[in-house]
């Protein structure tokens, strides 16, 4: 199952002094269970759909050209581009960056959950390096007794060390 899922529950008519009357589609994207909401033109989804040529084969648009005052009509495109939406994820495991810039996702790594920490393997030439910062740093091996020069022992590496090897035993 893919991460992201989209559903076009509604559509609203625009009008504009400068230029005719556009249908708006609001679209509502589910990602990782957060949910955001884009609203595109038709216009919009038809240059996704040539840039998306370039790279995937998308599934058929729905017809440009309709009476788009027509209420049943519209009807018929809000579902037709919903499908076109859920064609593109169900169909592509890896999808591309214009279909996520489209519906305002940020991009995020293709490569299942179980490996996203990066290869082990660097023979692999597209292994992914770690991106995190350690968040805990030794200066000196928390097992050894402390030097002599150490005045106090070191509060925070004790706890840690108790707390990850000996989880079960009650602090003095």
């Amino acid at each position: 199952m893919h991460p992201v899922s989209v559903s076009i529950p509604s559509f609203r008519s625009e009008t504009n002094p400068m230029e005719k009357g556009f249908t708006v589609f609001r679209i509502e994207v589910l990602m990782n269970g957060r949910q955001h909401t884009v609203e595109k033109r038709y216009s919009e989804f038809h240059t996704l759909h040539k840039m998306l040529k370039k790279s995937i084969k998308p599934p058929e648009m729905p017809s440009k050209h309709v009476r788009n005052w027509v209420p049943k009509v519209l009807e018929q495109r809000r579902h037709g581009l919903e499908l076109y939406l859920q064609t593109i994820i169900a169909e592509n495991l890896v999808l591309p960056k214009i279909f996520l810039d489209f519906l305002n996702i940020r991009h995020f790594p293709s490569v299942p959950k179980t490996e996203s920490c990066g290869s082990f393997d660097t023979e692999s030439e597209g292994s992914s390096k770690l991106s995190h910062q350690p968040a805990l740093l030794f200066l000196r091996d928390p097992y050894l007794l402390p030097s002599a020069h150490d005045m106090f022992s070191n509060v925070v590496i004790e706890g840690v060390v108790h707390g990850v090897f000996y989880p079960d035993l009650h602090p003095r």
